[in-house]
């Protein structure tokens, strides 16, 4: 399913191209499979986004608003959403005035460069730290290249194909006891494929898992 099929709750369509190019860089496409951009990265941080989580709804959110150690956890008072909104804007507007041209239209090599610059501080941005943005925006990238389908990325499980993990796990292994030091190779399930009735469930509603034949160590 494409960006264009998807309801969007958040993110304007320039903010999805700019996320599509990013997270298309951060965790590319390459002979091992699909990339964060076809993994549907950028839809699960849209669902996200427009989550309670996105406003910080439950968080405490009064100050004061001093630097923190990373061992502090999220210190900013803007919230995930402002965050995204604003250094999207920004971070295009330093590729227009840099190169000419928003930061989707921008050869890889460059946007690599830019995304480098919003990682150590290069990049100025106006509203907040380009660090702060950076290091959202990757942890949001893995989240949703590596998190249950039902949460809007990992799109036909790509990144649980990538490393081999089998997903929801079944109600036991006791025909695997004499196998040893052979790799478990399954067609992976998600939470979402049991909600939609796409596996075959045990007697205590847990899946059955179908066994992959001639898989190599690297799982493809």
């Amino acid at each position: 399913m494409t960006n264009e099929a998807r309801a969007f709750g958040y993110l304007t369509q320039p903010e999805i191209r700019f996320l599509d190019a990013a997270v298309a860089r951060l965790i590319p496409a390459d002979e091992l499979g699909p990339g964060a951009k076809e993994a549907g990265v950028t839809y699960f941080i849209d669902q996200q986004l427009a989550s309670v989580w996105g406003s910080h709804g439950r968080n405490y959110r009064m100050g004061p608003w001093p630097a923190g150690t990373p061992q502090q956890g999220f210190q900013s008072r803007l919230t995930p959403r402002e965050i995204y909104r604003a250094a999207i804007r920004e971070a295009n507007l330093h590729c227009l005035r840099q190169y000419g041209k928003a930061f989707e239209f921008l050869a890889p090599e460059l946007q690599d460069e830019v995304l480098a610059g919003l990682e150590n501080g290069g990049v100025e941005l106006a509203s907040l730290s380009s660090k702060l943005f950076f290091g959202l925006l990757l942890r949001n990238t893995m989240e949703g290249y590596f998190a249950d389908p039902i949460y809007g990325g990992n799109r036909d499980k790509a990144g649980w194909r990538l490393i081999g993990f089998p997903g929801v796990p079944v109600a036991n292994y006791n025909d695997l006891i004499d196998e040893h030091n052979v790799p478990y190779r399954v067609e992976p399930v998600s939470i979402l494929d049991i909600e939609q009735g796409r596996v075959a469930l045990d007697s205590q509603g847990l899946p059955r898992h179908v066994r992959l034949k001639g898989v190599g160590e690297n799982g493809r």
